[in-house]
Parts: C-alpha cells; sequence; structure tokens
C-alpha cells in the first residue's frame, strides 16, 4: 500500500515553512530502499544500481544515492550535464537514449560513461562521433519474449525502444572490427509492473542471450543491465514487490546461464522503485464547485503532477489531521488548467474537506515534478528535502513568471 511512514506532523512542520503546492521528499525513505536494493542483489560482486536521472533529476536526491554508491543512468545532454556537475565520470554514467542526437552521443563519449546503443544505425553515428570504445552495451527488443504489458509502456512489440535480437550479433560483429572488445545487454520490458515473473524471465532471457552471443562473436560478456519496470503500490490493496525474493530468483537464473561463473557483472536502473514511495505532493483545497459532480479544486495541477492526466494513474490521496475521519463523499479532486483531464482522482471517496485543507498526494517521487511543464503559464512548485536528521532543506526554489519569461523575447 501507500507510504504512510511519514507522520501528519512532519508535513506540518514542512508547512510552516513553504507555501503550497510543494513536493516533500523523505531521505531516510530512499537511502533505505537502496540499500535494500543492493542487499537483494549482493551475492553479485559487481553489482551497481544506475539511478534513473529522468525519474527525479535534482541534484540533492542524486548526490544521497551517489554517496550510497549508485551510478547515473541518463538519456540526454542535459542529464549528462548534470552528472558531469556533480562528479560523476567514466562508468559512474550509463547513458541510455534513443533517437539521439549526434553531439549527445560524443558527449558521452568524451566523459567516457557506458553508452547503450538503442538501433543498429547508433554503431556508425558513434563511430563517426566519439569512436567505438572497448565495451559498449546493446538494448534489446525480444519482441514476443517480453512479458507484460501496460498502458504506460505497452509490451515490446510496441515499444520503440532496443535492437531485434536478430540484429544484435551482425551489431556486435561491426563494433568488434571497429574496436569493441567487452559488451553488455540491456533491455526493459514492462514499466511498472508488481508481477516479478516478467521481470525476473527479462533477466533469465538476457542472460542465456548474452552468453550465446559471447560464444558467437569472441566478445567478453561484461555485464547485464536489468534495467527498471518495477513498480510500487500506488493503490491501498497493492501489495509491494519482495526486492530480496526478485534478488533470489534472478540468482538462480543467473546459476542456470552461467554454472560457476561469477565475472559477469549486474545492474539495476530503478528510478520509481527507489524514490517513488518518497516523495510527496502537498497541496491546499482553495475552491470547491458542486454541480453533477462535487469538485475539489487545488493550487496543483497536472502542471506539478500529469501521472493521472496522461496515464490515468492512480495517486492516493490523504486530507491532513483527517486520517481517521469517514471517506463519505466523493470528489473528482482537479487543478485549474483549461482541460478536462487536469484531475488528480475522478469519484474518490475522502473526508470532506473544506476550503483551506491540506491535501497529501502520494507516491509522487519519481516522474511526478520531473515531468512538470508550463501550460496556461502555470508554474512548477518547490522541491523540499525532509532530511535523515528530521530537518527542512529547500533543494529546488518554485518557479516564478521570471523564470517563464526568460526565454521569450518581449521587444
Amino acid at each position: 500500500m501507500p507510504n504512510f511512514n511519514l507522520s501528519d506532523s512532519v508535513f506540518e512542520g514542512a508547512l510552516k515553512r513553504f507555501p503550497t503546492p510543494f513536493y516533500l521528499y523523505d531521505e531516510a525513505g530512499i537511502v533505505k530502499t537502496v540499500r535494500d536494493v543492493q542487499s537483494a542483489f549482493s551475492w553479485n560482486k559487481g553489482f551497481k544500481e544506475y539511478y534513473a536521472v529522468k525519474a527525479l533529476p535534482n541534484p540533492e536526491i542524486l548526490k544521497i544515492l551517489m554517496k550510497e554508491g549508485c551510478g547515473l543512468d541518463c538519456s540526454s545532454y542535459t542529464e549528462l550535464l548534470m552528472a558531469q556537475k556533480l562528479g560523476a565520470q567514466g562508468e559512474d554514467i550509463m547513458f541510455s537514449a534513443n533517437a539521439m542526437p549526434a553531439f549527445e552521443l560524443a558527449f558521452a563519449a568524451k566523459l567516457k560513461a557506458t553508452i547503450n546503443l538503442d538501433d543498429r544505425s547508433d554503431v556508425e553515428l558513434l563511430h563517426q562521433n566519439g569512436g567505438v570504445p572497448d565495451l559498449l552495451s546493446l538494448r534489446v527488443n525480444p519482441g514476443s519474449e517480453g512479458k507484460g504489458h501496460n498502458n504506460i509502456m505497452g509490451g515490446a512489440l510496441d515499444a520503440k525502444f532496443g535492437w531485434m535480437p536478430s540484429q544484435i550479433k551482425e551489431g556486435l560483429m561491426t563494433l568488434k572490427n571497429l574496436g569493441l572488445k567487452r559488451f553488455g545487454l540491456h533491455a526493459m520490458t514492462v514499466s511498472n509492473t508488481l508481477n516479478r515473473d516478467p521481470w525476473v524471465h527479462s533477466a533469465s532471457y538476457l542472460f542465456h542471450l548474452g552468453a550465446e552471443l559471447e560464444k558467437e562473436t569472441g566478445l567478453k560478456l561484461d555485464f547485464i543491465n536489468l534495467s527498471g519496470g518495477l513498480g510500487i503500490p500506488y493503490k491501498p490493496e497493492d501489495k509491494a514487490v519482495d526486492i530480496q525474493k526478485i534478488g533470489e530468483e534472478v540468482r538462480k537464473a543467473y546459476q542456470s546461464a552461467f554454472g560457476g561463473r561469477q565475472d559477469v557483472r549486474l545492474f539495476t536502473e530503478l528510478g520509481r522503485f527507489v524514490t517513488g514511495p518518497h516523495g510527496f505532493l502537498v497541496a491546499r483545497a482553495i475552491h470547491k464547485k458542486e454541480i453533477w459532480r462535487d469538485y475539489i479544486g487545488l493550487d496543483a495541477c497536472a502542471a506539478n503532477l500529469m501521472r493521472p492526466a496522461i496515464y490515468g494513474a492512480y495517486h492516493h490521496i490523504t486530507v491532513l489531521n483527517k486520517k481517521d475521519a469517514p471517506k463519505d463523499k466523493v470528489y473528482d479532486v482537479t487543478g485549474a488548467l483549461c482541460e478536462n483531464n487536469d484531475k488528480f482522482a475522478v469519484n474518490r471517496a475522502l473526508p470532506e474537506i473544506k476550503i483551506g485543507d491540506v491535501l497529501v498526494i502520494h507516491d509522487a517521487g519519481a516522474h511526478g515534478h520531473s515531468m512538470g511543464y508550463q501550460y496556461n503559464g502555470r508554474l512548477r512548485s518547490a522541491e523540499i528535502l525532509y532530511t535523515a536528521e528530521g530537518d527542512y532543506r529547500l533543494i529546488r526554489r518554485a518557479e516564478t513568471p521570471e523564470d517563464y519569461f526568460a526565454t521569450l523575447n518581449l521587444d
């Protein structure tokens, strides 16, 4: 079920210092979760979690994760720049992008990042823009071997990502002739799954494919990147995945594919799983409307959290200091955008809400603030870190109209 580890008093403390809306992140929760991930895969001596920067691209969060031994998975030039500014270099960085401009590949090569090629056309692009290094990763689209399907990513056959398995041997041989000596494989076949089976199946598929390609090409299989895709329990009835059990099942699949061999490193790039449960959008009820339905309007909108608008995604909502009150009212919880999908909840049973009440939108610590935008001139909110020591730190100020106008020519 959604994360209720933070008490109402934590949010009240933040409200005394910061105006709504704002994001609040729980440092202690993030650290515990990433340590759980590392523990689950500690049987693999080369294991490394490459946090998916796109999920929560705030330098203060990334520094916490880097301190815990994580690398950074970047998917754009700007994310690479952020990694560079944080002191990440070489194998601290995994660069996974698709339809990438040549200059981004060149910059990733300059940083000596581990580059994850999305398509065979990228081989020549990389050769001409940075050159082929000793080690590269290829992203696999396993097609019908990819299990799992949802409305975020679809299935593997719907996905725009990765090489067909039949293309990879030829690609590796071409890369070998250009200087490649070691390779890794990567696949992300599901998104936000609470079912460990497709994730473990993908791991087993990559292990066997990698071992086969190593024999056929003479290149050394250096690592398998199991990617992300593990979900979090957004709904009260959802059950969290057991990361320790997943780690054990992946270990068995590893042994089945590689026998007593232990030199193939494992990587993950979990974003949602690591920070998702530990972020909250805190907003205030500023409007109440009673027509065919009852609506509660917040001072936040889809510009702050767009997942419900684009996916129909569920985020649990609690009303501050009304945790035990009966949920005897039904509301659509909305923002102020000129779009009818600007809703955080539809027909949601909640306690009676009055103007001024504070609503906490849970599990917003990944793909929340980072997916924000400025439609209608609505501006993105501040981000606050609730530190492990129990203090509050502003780690991103709220946008201002001056920020909005900064890129415009108003002369």
